[in-house]
């Protein structure tokens, strides 16, 4: 029988490494490669921010699992995955619907024989109070364009309002990582977008923007030498930032802070911290963290399950030669999507031993919209090479090329690059609906 390859979640990883297994054990029939997602397309999820402000529209963006199955020899399968049978070796599938109530494919199983689960990650809200109920989450393309739809409308409002009376919008970012701080530099650009269009009623300078970080300062997560920069341009674009602030409860209109401060809202967007999906926790017996992620040792397999690997934000992989974690970055993942294909390979041929992942940091890379970038670049030739202005904002823009490439290869990305170019002269620069 050939072997049966499911991998499920079509994020970045997922749907890299099912490409690439595709082409190659799929295309000369070594295996059936079989990529599981609830979604029909996907979209690079760094760019959720871009969708939420307007500034990218993702229906031209996005990539349909159904044409990239057919175009690199693997089966897509529309499907939420609920639960797992190690001994028959077989997952579960929840049936989907659509908006209507309708049954659109009924609940059912898989089999495989090597099972990867690349599902990534969704925010952390910490058990906040209020935070479930009042604030927008970033974690799907549904979830950022219900964010631009209702900026979208106030402005609409706005602007029909026959009244002589400049509105004001306050949004409050709660996390200042990498996605709190772009969005909020996005949201500048798009307050500026939106009024040279004529929806004038709420000038740019009362869209206000307040990001909220329980740490001591922004970007958290990486060098000092590029949070402060960030911190300085956000300052500059007249975004107010609060360290040291963190979020106790959120109601309908504001946020509140352990020291009691109460920041006014209109909308609330809650990007600080991670959790792995819920239905990881306890999966088949399988060991978890506190946030659901899979352990995992360094071949990337299940440390209960040989035949089961995990990948991504959802897994837990020790750092080597450190007591963390590798980080739950695009790089990790694109990393071990690459050291995937070849351990599944030597898997198929009887390899008993499979190579162990090596978390390599090549850097870190910020866009501030149009108005600035920064971050550093790290190599064994040249050390750590700190980066602003053009050409960071270049290397930022090369990681979703790089990203199209592993996708669609260099002729089809180069020709999507000039489509894009073609398509500026005749589109809106904003998301206009």
């Amino acid at each position: 029988m050939t072997h049966r390859i499911v991998i499920v979640g079509g994020g970045a990883g997922g749907l890299e490494l099912a490409t690439r297994l595709g082409k190659t054990l799929g295309k000369r029939g070594a295996a059936t490669v079989t990529l599981v997602d609830a979604n029909l397309t996907h979209i690079w999820k760094p760019l959720l921010h871009e969708v939420a402000a307007g500034s990218l529209n993702s229906y031209e963006d996005e990539l349909n699992y159904v044409a990239q199955a057919k175009w690199n020899h693997f089966q897509f399968q529309l499907g939420r995955m609920t639960g797992l049978d190690r001994e028959t070796k077989r997952i579960q599938l929840a049936a989907t619907y659509d908006e209507q109530g309708t049954e659109l494919v009924p609940a059912r199983t898989l089999s495989y024989d090597t099972l990867v689960i690349a599902v990534g990650s969704t925010t952390n809200d910490f058990g906040t109070r209020g935070a479930a109920d009042h604030c927008l989450f970033l974690d799907t393309r549904k979830q950022a364009e219900r964010f631009h739809q209702q900026l979208l409308n106030r402005y609409l409002r706005a602007h029909a309002s026959e009244a002589d009376v400049t509105e004001e919008i306050n949004v409050a970012i709660v996390g200042a990582g990498a996605t709190g701080v772009e969005l909020a530099a996005e949201l500048h650009n798009a307050a500026h977008e939106l009024a040279a269009y004529g929806l004038g009623h709420i000038k740019p300078e009362n869209l206000r923007i307040t990001v909220i970080e329980a740490g001591p300062r922004v970007l958290p997560a990486l060098p000092e030498r590029i949070g402060g920069p960030v911190h300085k341009t956000l300052e500059k674009l007249g975004v107010t930032v609060l360290t040291n602030a963190a979020v106790s409860e959120v109601t309908a209109d504001s946020l509140v802070t352990n020291t009691g401060q109460v920041i006014p809202a209109t909308l609330k967007v809650w990007a600080a911290g991670i959790r792995a999906p819920a239905f990881l926790k306890d999966l088949a017996g399988l060991e978890t963290n506190r946030i659901n992620q899979l352990q995992v040792r360094q071949t990337l397999q299940t440390t209960l399950d040989d035949n089961i690997f995990a990948f991504g934000d959802c897994a837990a992989c020790p750092q080597k030669g450190t007591d963390r974690n590798v980080p739950p970055r695009a790089q990790a993942a694109h990393q071990q999507a690459s050291l995937l294909v070849k351990s599944i390979k030597l898997r198929l041929e009887g390899s008993e031993s499979l190579p162990e992942y090596r978390y390599q940091d090549y850097g870190s890379l910020i866009s501030l919209s149009k108005f600035s970038a920064v971050g550093n670049l790290m190599g064994n030739l040249t050390g750590s090479v700190m980066l602003e202005g053009w050409l960071a904002r270049m290397f930022y823009v090369s990681l979703y090329r790089m990203h199209q490439m592993a996708l669609y290869g260099t002729f089809r990305t180069l020709m999507l690059m000039l489509g894009s170019r073609i398509g500026r002269g005749t589109e809106p620069r904003m998301k206009l609906h």
